[in-house]
């Protein structure tokens, strides 16, 4: 009883710290965005009051500014297991993803093949695809077990000399399915293709180490960990050095990420990167946030009513803590207007922009997805299970 006290205790005072989370509302869309403490929308607006400027002048508002982006250098790095002059920052992912496989394509070559997962968010596979277009390349899916996890085998067959890149999300934001990230990215090695990984809807709910999975390239976004809206990318130093950037001329070529980045840095942005990267800290990081996850999730699974059947991996093993539902084939929109008017968040899709995996799990509209994030409690799990289960 004292455990559970503790933890009811701790999880309220995380609580207390959002305001929008005081309104009796839950919500459950975080793999379409999380909500965002206080202290993060306070650092954006001191920002905006104490530093507004450029770097490279000599007054203080200047150097200000230049303390922020070197902080969020730092944060991002620590975050992500890297050095700081390896993070690029972006507008978000999609633009971040763009911009960066441009800048690998100005060595690929007709013929040349990309590899992307059917797990994917468009935003990890339409980049390849419209370079392909341009440059004649080929890209392949890599195909699903029937339980939504990667066919390592149908990768290792796919793989050849001709493969430069293998595109993977490291967890479907759909169904919430992991996939083996060191894995993929030595067979990616083996054949000397760059492993190229989406991160965003994993770096909500998991830690992230770049060096111990071998990635050349990852990519993420704040907003899903309870930060500003904006992209964050990782390259690996040699294989950004390698690469001849897009950008303005006068721009300095260093440090190494700073080089990638286009225009002035989103100052205010990433005081709230900071302010995140320090939110999360204090709750104690992942060592917290995922023990405490994995036991909502396995509450909402061992709960849901017969009426509530859940696409993908069975039980809480090898996946996060987002899932995809059928309420008795009432349709996705009727289901969450119902939790709407009851309150309760979540999204009616029909793809949820994973345009390969929608034609492979063929649940047309009629399916919900439900995202679980630390903030969560035990009592918003159950008002869902039972709304979930009047709305059949």
């Amino acid at each position: 009883m004292t455990d559970v006290l503790a933890q009811t205790e701790r999880i309220d005072a995380i609580r207390s710290r959002f305001s929008s989370l005081q309104r009796g509302f839950a919500f459950f869309d975080a793999p379409g965005g999380s909500q965002v403490p206080d202290e993060v929308g306070e650092a954006i607006a001191r920002t905006l009051r104490d530093a507004s400027a450029n770097m490279g002048a000599l007054y203080e508002t200047s150097r200000r500014v230049q303390a922020i982006l070197e902080g969020a250098e730092a944060g991002a790095a620590r975050f992500l297991g890297c050095d700081p002059n390896e993070i690029v920052f972006g507008a978000n992912m999609t633009s971040l993803n763009f911009t960066l496989s441009r800048t690998a394509a100005r060595e690929l070559s007709a013929g040349d093949e990309i590899l992307v997962s059917s797990l994917d968010h468009d935003g990890g596979v339409a980049p390849w695809l419209e370079l392909a277009y341009d440059k004649q390349l080929v890209v392949k899916h890599i195909e699903l077990c029937d339980d939504t996890t990667l066919d390592y085998e149908d990768l290792e067959r796919k793989l050849s000399p001709r493969t430069r890149v293998v595109a993977f999300a490291w967890a479907s934001n759909a169904v919430g399915t992991l996939v083996d990230a060191k894995r993929v990215c030595d067979l990616a090695h083996e054949v000397g293709a760059l492993a190229w990984i989406d991160a965003v809807h994993y770096a909500a709910h998991l830690p992230i180490d770049v060096r111990s999975v071998g990635a050349d390239i990852l990519l993420c976004s704040p907003y899903k960990f309870c930060g500003p809206h904006m992209g964050i990318a990782y390259g690996r130093a040699e294989v950004l050095e390698a690469w001849r950037p897009y950008k303005a001329r006068p721009a300095p070529m260093t440090p190494l990420g700073r080089r990638f980045e286009t225009g002035t840095p989103p100052y205010e942005l990433l005081g709230g990167l900071n302010a995140t990267f320090e939110y999360l800290d204090s709750i104690g990081g992942f060592d917290a946030i995922v023990p405490y996850e994995r036991r909502l999730a396995a509450h909402f699974l061992g709960s849901l009513p017969d009426s509530v059947s859940v696409y993908g991996r069975p039980g809480t093993e090898g996946r996060v803590p987002t899932f995809l539902v059928n309420v008795n084939g009432v349709p996705a929109a009727a289901v969450a207007q119902h939790l709407a008017d009851l309150e309760i968040g979540v999204w009616a899709h029909d793809s949820w922009y994973s345009l390969d995996l929608y034609k492979r799990l063929g649940y047309d509209k009629q399916a919900v997805r439900i995202g679980l994030i630390h903030y969560n409690t035990v009592e918003e799990v159950d008002r869902l299970i039972a709304a979930l289960g009047s709305a059949a």
